[in-house]
């Protein structure tokens, strides 16, 4: 099974890959639940993120080596994210080569989780469900992030995780 998400549907990579405006951020998440906690199995909050906008922190410390929570959203096939790939906000996670989740539509609030080059969480795809499971212990207050792992592309993504040994790239 190849492992790879988009940028947009010309770019596969592997975890998530967000497409967004400032604008359509804020208005689609004001007033709304951001947090599923059926899809948590620690106590999380969304706020602004050092990284990127807006991320996910823990509220509980968080044990290593757990589940943490569930991506969630709409499953698509790799048509439909070529039609999405134009719209404000978009984020794709690719089970394989034909089928993606859409953490835009139906989210969990694991689509807010940012990228970092030393990430504490890792995706773990199983049975159709994606899942991220902590690597290490997670003090709280601290975000949750997970390394992208984009592919190789033309376009390189910057990366503003600002850890020491960052590589500059959210790119492999």
């Amino acid at each position: 099974m190849k492992n790879t998400a988009t940028e947009t549907a010309k770019y596969p990579a592997n975890v998530i890959t967000e497409v967004e405006s400032e604008a359509a951020r804020l208005d689609l998440h004001i007033g709304e639940p951001v947090i599923d906690l059926e899809r948590c199995r620690f106590k999380l909050s969304y706020g602004r993120s050092t990284i990127h906008r807006w991320g996910v922190f823990a509220e509980e410390a968080i044990p290593a080596r757990r589940r943490v929570i569930e991506y969630t959203g709409e499953k698509i096939d790799a048509e439909e994210v070529e039609r999405r790939s134009f719209r404000d906000c978009l984020y794709t996670f690719w089970l394989n080569d034909r089928w993606a989740v859409d953490g835009a539509v139906g989210g969990s609030g694991a689509e807010f989780i940012n990228h970092s080059c030393d990430p504490n969480l890792t995706s773990h795809v199983v049975r159709g469900h994606i899942f991220y499971s902590s690597n290490r212990r997670i003090e709280p207050g601290e975000e949750l992030t997970v390394d992208y792992n984009l592919d190789d592309t033309d376009e390189q993504i910057v990366c503003t995780c600002g850890l020491n040994n960052c590589r500059g790239s959210i790119t492999r």
